[in-house]
Parts: structure tokens; C-alpha cells; sequence
């Protein structure tokens, strides 16, 4: 019953954009263009009308909360509680440093190995955003938290906490979390994958052994953030920035 679990739940939510992702590679790969002459949008326009898209725009968060949620309650349905994988409010000053010691340690080199990824022709050109309506900075900041709850609780409190119960080891929970990560990042290219992957590895470790999960949510936050709002306002003023 956990395996076939976990299959429907990953078919519903992440495994399912990591499928996706990797057709959306193959794609970009069987064009003419190298990688880095294409270009993919992350936080795009999703209707003509200002209203309708700042609607939708909250609706795709809102999915997103849905599928952290749906991890949660699971396990909650199999007697787990909040405290068990480290989403209680017991150690907020710890969380709240180890978040933002988390999001300099991957944010930094991260934004370097892409500058190199795609300077060497493994990854496309990623463009955080190419929202810019006033309510813009509203929607990437609830973008930027709603990516990071379904990712931090699906791939890592929820996933490893079932394959716990599964018997695998953590070195294998850790491998096939990570790994995921990275899949559902292929749409980006070669790079966008192994610098998922590598975090996967370092933020599901850090949950392994603080069993500390909102670290893991602030960090990833600030990361997205930074990325998205911080790309929005600096677009157009940093030459580098496409």
C-alpha cells in the first residue's frame, strides 16, 4: 500500500513534472539551436486580462500548497505529526538560521554553476520571470513559497519518511530524493538537473540529521525570492541579466 502510495502520489504531483521535464529536454535537444541559445520563462503570463491572470497566477500556488498538504496529510493518516518531520514551532530562531545559512550555502554557487552551465552549452537561458504587472512582486513571492512547501515536504519529509518505512537506507532515500529533485528540473537542461540534485543531497542530509523541515522550506523560499523578485526588479539594468 506505500509503494502504490507513493507512485500515485508522485504521479499526481512531481513525478509527473519530472516526466514532463524530461520531454521538454529531449525537445530542446533535437532543435537546431544549442541549449543556450533557447530560453524557457518560469513565471509567465496565464491570461490577457490583468484580473484572470492574477487569478491564475494564485490558483497554480494554490496547487501547489494543495500538494504539500496532500503529503502531510498522509502521513498524518498513518499516525505521524508535524513534530515528527520537523514543521512545528519548537526551534524557530534555530530554523530561521539554519534557512538562511541553507540558502547562501546552495544560492551562491548555485547562480555561479549556472552561469557556467550554460556558458559551456549544457543549460538553457533561464528567465525567472516575465511577469510585470503591479501585482507581480505579490504573486512571485507567493510563487517563490508555494514551490518551495511541495517540494521540501513532498521530496523530502514525505518521500524519505516513507521509504524509511519501506526499509531502504538513508544514503538510498537521500540518492532517490535527490534524484527526483533534478528530474522534475530538466526542462532547464543538463545543469538545472546535477545543481538540483546536489542540493537535493544537501537539504535532504541536513533533514536526516536535525529532522528539521522548515530550514529546508525557508531556505528554498529565500532562494526562489531572491531569483524571481530579484530578477524582476533588476531586469533591464544588469547586463548580464537576458
Amino acid at each position: 500500500m506505500v509503494v502504490v502510495e507513493i507512485v500515485l502520489v508522485f504521479t499526481l504531483t512531481l513525478g509527473m513534472s519530472g516526466l514532463r521535464s524530461l520531454l521538454s529536454l529531449i525537445d530542446s535537444l533535437l532543435r537546431e539551436e544549442a541549449l543556450a541559445d533557447q530560453a524557457v520563462a518560469l513565471n509567465v503570463s496565464q491570461a490577457n486580462n490583468q484580473v484572470l491572470d492574477f487569478l491564475r497566477q494564485l490558483l497554480s500556488a494554490t496547487q501547489l500548497f494543495a500538494w504539500g498538504a496532500l503529503g502531510l496529510y498522509l502521513l498524518w493518516r498513518a499516525g505521524l505529526k508535524l513534530r515528527d518531520i520537523g514543521l512545528d514551532r519548537r526551534r524557530v530562531p534555530g530554523d530561521l538560521l539554519r534557512g538562511v545559512g541553507l540558502a547562501a550555502l546552495i544560492g551562491v554557487p548555485g547562480l555561479a554553476f549556472y552561469l557556467v552551465a550554460r556558458a559551456v552549452g549544457a543549460n538553457l537561458t533561464v528567465v525567472p520571470t516575465t511577469l510585470d504587472h503591479w501585482w507581480a512582486g505579490l504573486t512571485l513571492t507567493v510563487s517563490a513559497f508555494a514551490n518551495a512547501w511541495a517540494e521540501e515536504v513532498l521530496v523530502v519529509g514525505y518521500l524519505i519518511t516513507r521509504l524509511r518505512q519501506l526499509g531502504l537506507r538513508e544514503n538510498s532515500s537521500l540518492l532517490v530524493s535527490a534524484v527526483l529533485r533534478g528530474s522534475y528540473h530538466l526542462y532547464q537542461g543538463f545543469g538545472g538537473f546535477v545543481g538540483n540534485v546536489v542540493m537535493g543531497l544537501v537539504f535532504g542530509r541536513v533533514w536526516q540529521r536535525t529532522n528539521r523541515l522548515w530550514p529546508l522550506v525557508l531556505a528554498h523560499f529565500l532562494i526562489d525570492f531572491v531569483a524571481f523578485v530579484g530578477y524582476a526588479l533588476l531586469r533591464g539594468h544588469v547586463a548580464w541579466l537576458p
